[in-house]
C-alpha cells in the first residue's frame, strides 16, 4: 500500500512509518516535526510564527499538495494536523479526501471530543479535565476548553470525524472518549491501536539491580506543568531527595530538544510522567523501552483493553502528592523490586508497542478499509 502520514506528535508517525516500511509498504511522512522537537519527516512543513515564516509555510504547503495525492491511505495525526489555524484544515482535508482512497483520523491527543466528553461525562475517575465529578480549573485546562468548544476547532473536529473512514485511538483514554462521543455515534469506526515505540538496539538497564541510589528523571513542559501534574510529582520527588539526600538523584529536563531529552533520560531508574493519565504515553513508553520504571498512569482499565493478564510494570499513582511520594519511597526502600520492574517494562513495550507489531495492526485496519471499497 501507498500510505501518507500527515502531522506529528511525539514521533508517533515517523516511528509508525518505519514499522510500515519494514513490513513492505511505501510510506511518506509530511509534518512540521512537532514544533521545536524537530522529529524526522519526508516533507517538511515546519511553521514559524513570523511574517516570513507564514509566507514560507504557505508556499511550501502549496508545493507539497500535489505530492499528497494518489495514496491508498492518508492518516491525520489530529483534526489540526498542521501548525496553523483550524479553518484552512477543512479545505486541505477535502482535498486529501478527493485525491486519495481512504482517510483515517488519529485520536492521539487534544481535540474537541477529548475535552467535551471528559468535562461533561467524566468517564474516568480523573483526567486532564476532571477529578471525580469536578471539572478542573487549571489554566491550561480552561484554555484548551476555550480552544476546542464552541469554536472553529470544534467544527473542524466534528467534520473530520464524521467524514473519515476510521478513527484510531492510541491510548485507553482516547479510546474510551470516542466510545462515548456523539452519543456513541463514532464507536463503530473507532479502533484502538497502541502507539509505536522504537526499541533500543541493545538492553540498556545495566543498573537493573539497584545498588543504593535511586535516579529519578522528570521532564517539564513549559506552561503545562500544573495541567499534566508534573508540579505535584516534582514536589514529591524533591521531598524524597531532601529526606534521603545520599540515596536519591533527581534530574529535571525542561524545554529541551528531543535528542537532548533522550540523552538526559538514559541511565535513570525512574521516570515521573502523566499524573492524571490511566496509561503511559510516549515519553514514559520511550523510557520503559530502556528499562526505566514509569511512576505515573497505569490503571487496570488500560491493561484490560490490552488484554494483559500478568505484566504490571507501571507503578500506578493516584493524582496527589502523597501517593507519588509514598510509591517513590517504597521503590527506594525495596530495591529488590527495581530489577523486576525494569525487565517487565522492556517486555511490556516490546509486546505491545514494537513498531513492526503495531504496523501489522495498522496493516489489518487499512486492509479492511481497502476491501470494503471493492
Amino acid at each position: 500500500m501507498r500510505i501518507l502520514l500527515v502531522g506529528e506528535y511525539s514521533n508517533v508517525h515517523w516511528t509508525l512509518a518505519e514499522g510500515l516500511r519494514e513490513v513492505g509498504h511505501e510510506v511518506t511522512v509530511v509534518s512540521g516535526g512537532d514544533s521545536w522537537k524537530g522529529y524526522p519527516r519526508d516533507i517538511d512543513l515546519a511553521h514559524t510564527q513570523t511574517l516570513k515564516g507564514h509566507i514560507s509555510f504557505a508556499w511550501r504547503l502549496l508545493c507539497a499538495l500535489p505530492r499528497m495525492r494518489g495514496y491508498d491511505i492518508v492518516q491525520l495525526i489530529n483534526p489540526v494536523f498542521f501548525e496553523m489555524r483550524p479553518e484552512p484544515h477543512r479545505f486541505i482535508f477535502d482535498y486529501l479526501r478527493r485525491n486519495n482512497k481512504h482517510v483515517v483520523m488519529g485520536a492521539f491527543g487534544m481535540d474537541y471530543y477529548w475535552v467535551k466528553v471528559n468535562r461533561d461525562l467524566c468517564p474516568m475517575r480523573y483526567s486532564d479535565f476532571n477529578i471525580g465529578a469536578k471539572v478542573r480549573t487549571d489554566k491550561a485546562a480552561v484554555t484548551d476548553a476555550k480552544i476546542w468548544i464552541g469554536t472553529a476547532a470544534e467544527r473542524l473536529c466534528r467534520y473530520l470525524a464524521e467524514r473519515s473512514d476510521a478513527i484510531v485511538a492510541g491510548l485507553y483514554e482516547y479510546w474510551i472518549t470516542y466510545q462515548l462521543a456523539e452519543g456513541g455515534g463514532l464507536k463503530s469506526k473507532t479502533v484502538f491501536i497502541p502507539f509505536p515505540v522504537p526499541m533500543p538496539k541493545s538492553e540498556m538497564y545495566s543498573r537493573a539491580e539497584n545498588v543504593g541510589t535511586l535516579k529519578i528523571f522528570i521532564g517539564i513542559s513549559k506552561g503545562r506543568s500544573v495541567y499534566k501534574g508534573t508540579d505535584v510529582m516534582l514536589r514529591a520527588a524533591r521531598r524524597l531527595e531532601e529526606k534521603y539526600p545520599e540515596r536519591v538523584e533527581l534530574l529535571v529536563a525542561e524545554g529541551v530538544p528531543f535528542a537532548q531529552y533522550q540523552s538526559m533520560m538514559d541511565g535513570s531508574d525512574v521516570i515521573l510522567d502523566q499524573l492524571y493519565s490511566y496509561t503511559p504515553a510516549m515519553n514514559a513508553l520511550l523510557a520503559m523501552s530502556k528499562g526505566i520504571i514509569c511512576v505515573g498512569g497505569g490503571e487496570e482499565e488500560h491493561y484490560d483493553l490490552l488484554g494483559e493478564p500478568t505484566l504490571r510494570p507501571i507503578v500506578n499513582v493516584l493524582p496527589d502528592e502523597e501517593s507519588v511520594y509514598r510509591e517513590l519511597e517504597q521503590l527506594l526502600l525495596q530495591p529488590e523490586r527495581i530489577g523486576m520492574l525494569k525487565r517487565q517494562s522492556v517486555e511490556y513495550v516490546r509486546k505491545y508497542h514494537d513498531p513492526v507489531i503495531v504496523a501489522r495492526e495498522y496493516e489489518r485496519l487499512y486492509g479492511e478499509l481497502m476491501r470494503k471499497a471493492l
